[in-house]
């Protein structure tokens, strides 16, 4: 017999979804036409749709086709910052991209999971921080409670659990830092 008991999973517990469930509602729809569609819909048109939703956008961001956000209303993005085609945004928590940051193609920013070492399997949520000028490549994944350090760069495929170092090229499952960014 497992100890596991996923009918005691309480999704109140550990969540606070942060708006009542017609908004919640009206996000989604908003998000499976305009934002989960292959159709290059505007930017202008998303970013103030986000903005509508409580999401802090600065200027210049580029957001791809396919992109799923989960709540907008935790979601803070700076100058400049470019949200590649498919990555995921599950922002349980806060989640903010620094400026001149890009996150590539299928890269997953994750501050929601699971505690395993729960039987009811309760959240084990955490924001998660990108610096300015980093580089998230395609298909990372940037777990729950991780901090980027600015202009750090994750290399494709890379498993991000804990925090890297400002300025250094990291790769790897588990990520690590290899070599500095800049030669100089």
């Amino acid at each position: 017999m497992s100890y596991v008991r996923l009918d005691t999973f309480d999704a109140r517990r550990g969540l606070v979804r942060g708006r009542s469930k017609q908004v919640e509602a009206i996000w989604y729809l908003l998000k499976c036409l305009l934002f989960l569609s292959p159709l290059p819909w505007p930017n202008f048109i998303k970013v103030r749709i986000l903005r509508m939703f409580g999401a802090r956008v600065g200027q210049g961001v580029v957001l791809k086709p396919r992109l799923n956000i989960h709540f907008p209303w935790k979601l803070e993005l700076g100058d400049h910052v470019w949200l590649g085609e498919e990555a995921q945004i599950l922002n349980f928590e806060p989640v903010v991209i620094g400026s001149h940051s890009c996150i590539s193609q299928r890269a997953f920013l994750c501050a929601g999971n699971h505690d395993f070492r729960s039987p009811s399997f309760d959240y084990r949520n955490a924001p998660i921080t990108v610096g300015e000028g980093c580089w998230v490549g395609a298909n990372c994944f940037v777990g729950p409670g991780v901090t980027l350090g600015n202009e750090c760069v994750t290399t494709a495929g890379s498993v991000i659990t804990h925090d890297l170092p400002a300025g250094m090229i990291c790769s790897g499952n588990p990520c690590e830092a290899i070599k500095p960014r800049w030669k100089s």
